[in-house]
């Protein structure tokens, strides 16, 4: 079992870090920052554009370098799971389930390896387990509330993007 949980942990999480990077930094052949803020704001229409830029980098980024390490228990998974819920339920999901199309099939199934490591916790091979960390329940509940109230504030806040204007035919 603790085998188990450190391949999905290091596989997941460092995933998910990278696609943090991208957003970010413009690693691994992302749009950086400036990038992911023009498509967040424009094409989503997420408001304040840069605002939710760095929460989905930082809760990716973070939250999948977390999980890798497992580290301080259950926050890294639940940032993690927090963006990828974000993702399919704007993003991906109006799409349906098929990645080919561009639907929600790998962001669910981030989120759902994401919510079983929060449970399972980070296993015998992790850094908490090396330093005897534990968090506090209390602490990993109000993060999964913050989290929560965060995919909810990114459904809410977001404006419909501006109409571009097409040629009227002739």
């Amino acid at each position: 079992m603790d085998s188990a949980l450190l391949i999905l942990r290091l596989v997941v999480g460092l995933y998910i870090a990278a696609h943090g990077a991208q957003k970010l930094f413009g690693w691994f052949g992302g749009h950086g920052f400036g990038g992911t803020r023009g498509f967040l704001g424009g094409m989503l229409g997420f408001r304040p554009a840069g605002l939710w830029t760095l929460s989905v980098g930082l809760a990716e980024f973070a939250g999948g370098l977390l999980t890798a390490l497992g580290l301080l228990g259950p926050i890294g998974p639940i940032l993690m799971a927090s963006s990828m819920l974000t993702a399919t339920l704007v993003v991906h999901w109006s799409k349906g389930p098929w990645n080919t199309d561009g639907g929600y099939e790998q962001t669910l199934t981030n989120f759902g390896v994401a919510v079983a490591i929060a449970l399972a916790g980070s296993g015998a091979y992790a850094v908490d387990t090396l330093l005897n960390l534990n968090v506090p329940l209390a602490v990993s509940e109000l993060v999964a509330v913050v989290a929560v109230l965060g995919v909810l504030a990114s459904m809410l806040t977001r404006r419909a993007p501006a109409a571009q204007s097409q040629p009227s035919a002739a």
